[in-house]
């Protein structure tokens, strides 16, 4: 039995347990704006479910737990996650609320152009809470990965989401992928996004933030000011944009300085910029649950961001582990002259790349 008197449907460890939620998103059938395409493609969208979707196709036991609507889209969700092998047996559905779905143009998010239509407002997922949700199967795995969005859904999301970052003996580590979405909490009404983003933060073990939203959402320049603001994480990562990333990372000494480790990003011919962050907090979880050093788990981040890059979706595949593990083992010239495109994770099966010193269609001097 559960905490809260439910029997928990999926008692056993998984490497990674992801909450929040995943909404049916409908791309556009050509370039315009929403009001002139005339059709749209299914697929599914949210930051944790992705995380959990690439984790699974990189091999590793995962476990999505979200709330959906007893309807067609939940049933889609349900089945499309676990699809890519995730375990999707302790998502809940609500025969009351409805499954998130939002609509978006095919242009690049970064430019004015760019237009989303969010219908989520009452969907399933704004009702998690601790009393619907099997709080075991939330804690069943060696890592919790959550994110800022799921707090900015409802009350009880926030209310869900500072239960799970609250430190005490024996929970798993906790990931916290920022995740600032100012839109969603101007119309939230429980809370100030920066104020409680930086509290539920400042809970976990492992933060992910962009240094563009540390700004936004903080006012905080650089990496350093981020970390000193966010003493508490074991492993703090700022993601640095196409300048890469970099960690702040184990106890402090008595000066109050830690290891810090940066990595460049790689040099990428881009398909579509989405799911990048998503796929590179996979990247990094997937070599932290292997125990790699934090250089190769940065490294092993950009690589899954490459992939999602040269997509045109939010999900990509993987490259295999060892071609990955070769490409993270490269020295420091090497990494930085790698120039990655559509179909590079196919690349290791050439036998060029076999040899173990990389194929020229992967290996480029930009």
């Amino acid at each position: 039995m559960t905490a809260n008197g439910r029997t928990s449907t999926a008692p056993d460890v998984a490497d990674v347990v992801a909450l929040g939620e995943s909404m049916v998103t409908f791309l556009p059938s050509r370039p315009g704006r929403l009001a002139d395409v005339p059709s749209f493609d299914r697929a599914i969208g949210g930051a944790e479910s992705n995380v959990a979707c690439v984790l699974a196709a990189a091999g590793h036991s995962v476990r999505w737990v979200g709330r959906v609507g007893a309807d067609g889209f939940g049933d889609h969700l349900v089945e499309a996650i676990g699809g890519y092998g995730v375990d999707v047996r302790a998502v809940r559905r609500d025969p009351a609320r409805p499954t998130g779905i939002y609509f978006r143009t095919a242009g690049d998010r970064a430019t004015d152009a760019h237009e989303v239509a969010y219908y989520r407002a009452g969907s399933a997922a704004s009702a998690m809470s601790v009393g619907t949700m099997d709080l075991d199967a939330i804690r069943s795995g060696r890592i919790l990965h959550l994110s800022g969005i799921t707090p900015a859904l409802s009350a009880d999301c926030l209310g869900l989401t500072r239960e799970l970052t609250a430190r005490r003996p024996g929970r798993p580590l906790v990931s916290f992928d920022v995740n600032h979405r100012p839109g969603l909490w101007r119309d939230a009404g429980h809370g100030h996004g920066p104020e409680v983003l930086l509290e539920l933060a400042r809970g976990a073990d492992l933060v992910f933030v962009g240094d563009d939203e540390a700004r936004d959402a903080w006012g905080l320049d650089g990496p350093e000011a981020v970390r000193a603001a966010l003493p508490e994480p074991e492993l703090l990562v700022v993601k640095q944009g196409a300048t890469g990333a970099t960690a702040f990372h184990g106890a402090p000494g008595p000066s109050g300085a830690d290891q810090v480790t940066s990595v460049p990003a790689l040099h990428v011919d881009v398909v579509a910029a989405v799911g990048a962050g998503d796929a590179f907090a996979a990247g990094f979880l997937s070599a932290t649950l292997r125990d790699l050093p934090v250089r190769d788990r940065l490294r092993h981040g950009h690589l899954m961001a490459a992939a999602a890059l040269t997509v045109p979706g939010d999900l990509a595949t993987p490259p295999a582990r060892d071609h990955a593990d070769r490409l993270a083992a490269l020295d420091d010239t090497a990494w930085g002259s790698l120039r990655l495109g559509p179909g590079w994770t196919q690349d290791g099966e050439r036998p060029g790349d076999r040899t173990g010193e990389g194929a020229d269609e992967e290996v480029r001097t930009p």
